[in-house]
């Protein structure tokens, strides 16, 4: 028939695909998933002056503790994929294996780490050396010093300052730091054993096993007010001001259940984790369909910190 009216069959079956097309019913949304409005209003806030440059998860511990909900970091994350928002910043290195220090630290001022980093000066070749002290397990930065030069003179006052402020008792706290000159200097291993101080140091070349400083600083040289260069000491004194104060009381660290550094050194971690909780389990009670797994559950805080964690770690509880 149709060869009689002068129509392929292959034209036919053609016809009949575009027919079941336009007939086919258009994929449904999930009842669970945000909607167009609600992914607009997620990407709007994102883009806000003060979340413009942060990380999904710190914009999602701020809103937590301002009660609010707008969706999960992962959801924050697919939004921000989808808008061609999102790009890794950092490259992670391996390193090889060799001996190294193991220290465990189950509340702050038990283990200390410090470090000196430089900042670049006004001029090619010239530097500022910064000294940072902190507290492994809760993240605070607890002393910090900016000076011209490299001395263990000057660490060991930065150290028996921090000590005192601190009130840290004979015996009680272990200070570990890299092999610099500073560090392994006589002055300062006399300073640390008349404070009652243990130390410990790296092993050669290996950042990994002082990662708390490592980390610190990287987080501080990302920053986006991070300037090239510093015109001044008076500058990178300033600059160092207001950052050390971002990072303890407004910097909520993923290492330490998005909490601030101040909030986990201070003991008042389990009251915003309980604040958190309140408000995660109203957004469930208002779209429990959302949460496909479990009801939300804010994180942890930290119960211990590692330096070094051993395959088989210790007992807690002993």
């Amino acid at each position: 028939m149709c060869a009689a009216l002068g129509v392929s069959r292959a034209s036919v079956y053609r016809h009949r695909q575009d027919d079941a097309a336009q007939a086919a019913p258009s994929p449904r949304r999930q009842s669970r998933a945000l909607t167009a409005g609600e992914r607009a209003h997620v990407l709007a806030v994102l883009s806000e002056d003060r979340f413009v440059d942060l990380a999904p998860s710190e914009v999602y511990a701020t809103l937590l503790d301002e009660g609010g909900y707008l969706c999960s970091i992962r959801t924050m994350y697919r939004i921000l994929a989808a808008n061609q928002q999102v790009r890794e910043r950092r490259v992670q290195l391996t390193h090889p294996t060799y001996a190294k220090p193991e220290l465990l630290a189950t509340g702050p001022n038990q283990v200390w780490s410090w470090d000196i980093t430089k900042l670049k000066g006004p001029a090619k070749w010239s530097y500022f050396q910064l000294y940072v002290i902190i507290d492994i397990f809760s993240r605070c930065v607890v002393g910090w010093m900016l000076a011209d030069r490299e001395s263990a003179h000057l660490a060991s006052k930065l150290i028996t300052e921090t000590c005192r402020r601190h009130g840290i008792e004979p015996g009680a706290l272990t200070l570990h730091a890299d092999r610099g000159s500073a560090m392994t200097a006589k002055v300062t291993g006399h300073l640390l054993a008349d404070l009652g101080v243990t130390k410990t140091h790296s092993r050669p070349y290996q950042s990994n096993d002082n990662p708390y400083s490592e980390s610190q600083f990287k987080t501080m040289k990302y920053r986006p007010e991070f300037p090239d260069r510093f015109g001044s000491i008076q500058d990178a004194r300033a600059f160092c001001r207001r950052f050390f104060d971002w990072y303890n009381n407004q910097h909520h660290h993923s290492g330490i259940g998005l909490l601030t550094p101040q909030q986990v050194h201070s003991g008042q971690a389990g009251q915003f984790q309980r604040q958190r909780q309140t408000v995660l389990d109203a957004a469930h009670a208002r779209h429990p369909n959302r949460f496909v797994s479990a009801p939300p559950k804010a994180p942890a805080p930290p119960t211990a910190a590692w330096i070094n964690q051993p395959d088989r770690p210790q007992n807690l509880a002993a």
